[in-house]
């Protein structure tokens, strides 16, 4: 992985960092959780550091690297795509990167390939999951749809966001349809960044 021009200072990572080499396809994910991490941290949006946003209440740790598309934003667009939302939820486009190799760190990039997506409704709002394997990855590398992962693998990441959230004796807000493929996740992928670029203005 290579970075073209030098910055004195460190990039925001939302709105500093690159998408990605090929997006749609292959994009760049900001890493915020990985497997080992039994608190859930997400970037600051106006500093761009790591925070610590709630210990996890339940036992589950995500299956996966878990963070975000650089550039990216969920709004009108996203929102128009997932059935029984009408907007995006003002957050960049969370990202999910299968690979063999553990990855025990976080704020790190991945390079990523987009094969499909979990179709998220929190409290009414598209919170859309992307779900992606690392490039180059010598087990997954021939993945090209999320249907053909282990189904067990998906069955953990929805299990997750399912309960990431959950309060004992309070109803979940959140709801997720069955995966959806590569080629409506570039779709998600596509308008999160239109979203992006229309909210905080296109990449000079």
């Amino acid at each position: 992985m290579s970075f073209r021009t030098f910055q004195r200072w460190r990039p925001h990572p939302w709105h500093g960092l690159a998408v990605g080499p090929e997006p749609p396809r292959v994009v760049n994910a900001y890493v915020e959780i990985t497997p080992f991490d039994s608190i859930k941290y997400e970037v600051d949006k106006d500093t761009g550091y790591l925070v610590v946003d709630r210990p996890q209440r339940s036992s589950s740790s995500p299956p996966a690297l878990y963070g975000f598309v650089p550039r990216t934003y969920c709004g009108e667009r996203v929102g128009a795509l997932m059935a029984g939302a009408s907007v995006g939820d003002d957050d960049p486009l969370d990202i999910c990167v299968i690979g063999d190799r553990v990855v025990s760190r976080s704020e790190v990039i991945v390079r990523a390939r987009v094969v499909g997506g979990l179709p998220m409704l929190d409290a009414g709002q598209a919170d859309d999951k992307i779900v992606a394997v690392m490039a180059g990855d010598h087990v997954y590398d021939q993945v090209e749809d999320v249907s053909q992962l282990p189904p067990v693998l998906v069955e953990r990441l929805r299990h997750y966001f399912l309960t990431y959230k959950l309060v004992p004796g309070a109803e979940s807000p959140v709801t997720i349809a069955p995966s959806y493929g590569r080629e409506h996740a570039e779709r998600v992928v596509e308008a999160a960044i239109l979203d992006y670029d229309e909210t905080y203005g296109a990449a000079d």
